[in-house]
């Protein structure tokens, strides 16, 4: 029977998350010689080519996201297992921060899996801004942080931040609400000025000359999607918080294009070591849940 070596697996999953085989040398503590073979060796049985590499750093190919993807389900549940035979169960308290760009039904899942592989877990979730999620994680009141941030946007904290998952931004309005290129002024419903897709989005109309006014300040994803089903507005949110069939996207070609919005996960650094396999063992199993 034909499968997949582990280690080779882990040093996949080591090189994505740290965007280059140099990058990833420390975690392994194998020369970037040595991971370069494990990774063709996997390539090798992988049937095709995972990761394309460059001198700044390493994408992943279509092959790859999938290869990824498997991985990290595979070794959390290899984990999961050692610690289930050696009698060590995740116990203690984690702080989880969550953007409320994260639809509920994914939250609802993540958290689910989450206490299945670690039920003795008691878990504390807070819901909310993303600038608010940073900021408690900066101030040491969060061990785990999922927030959003607008791809190729990285800098200070969030530059050490896993990358979990990448879905396009795009322009939503109300079911049945009329609009066209020819309309002469927009009406916005955005989140405050504060957030980043409020700046983004003034932005991308004022390089484009299209005359807006904001319309409604919603203080929450939550009310922003209220908003802009009710036709208060057009708005910009991630894909999968896009809700139907109240809201759709805006017809292609009329607003000005969107980049891709990325989760990130941060994590907290721990002085104690059975902290720090809490918190890793967490973070794979969020890793693993949003890649599926």
């Amino acid at each position: 029977m034909r499968g997949f070596d582990f280690e080779q697996l882990r040093t996949l999953v080591a090189v994505v998350d740290a965007g280059s085989i140099s990058a990833a040398v420390p975690s392994r503590f194998l020369s970037q010689s040595s991971l370069s073979e494990q990774l063709r060796k996997l390539e090798e049985a992988a049937g095709g080519q995972l990761l394309v590499r460059s001198k700044r750093g390493v994408q992943m190919t279509a092959a790859g996201e999938r290869m990824v993807a498997h991985a990290r389900k595979i070794l959390a549940l290899s984990d999961a297992a050692w610690r289930d035979m050696h009698g060590i169960a995740l116990e203690g308290e984690l702080n989880l921060g969550i953007s409320d760009y994260f639809r509920p039904s994914h939250l609802m899942g993540l958290l689910n899996r989450i206490a299945q592989q670690h039920p003795g877990l008691r878990i504390r979730t807070q819901v909310g801004k993303s600038d608010e999620m940073i900021a408690a994680y900066r101030n040491g009141a969060l061990d785990l942080a999922i927030v959003m941030r607008i791809a190729g946007s990285a800098s200070g904290t969030l530059n050490d931040a896993r990358v979990l998952r990448t879905e396009p931004l795009i322009w939503v309005m109300a079911t049945g609400q009329p609009l066209s290129s020819e309309q002469k002024t927009l009406e916005l419903a955005l989140l405050p000025e504060t957030c980043s897709l409020h700046r983004l989005v003034r932005q991308q109309l004022d390089l484009h000359r299209r005359p807006y006014v904001i319309a409604h300040i919603a203080s929450g994803v939550a009310g922003l999607q209220a908003a802009v089903g009710a036709g208060l507005g057009i708005g910009c949110l991630n894909a999968s918080a896009l809700i139907e069939p109240d809201m759709v996207e805006a017809p292609k070609g009329v607003l000005p294009a969107l980049p891709d919005a990325e989760f990130v996960l941060l994590e907290a650094g721990q002085d104690d070591p059975k902290a720090r396999v809490r918190l890793r063992s967490i973070a794979e199993v969020i890793a693993g849940t949003l890649a599926a």
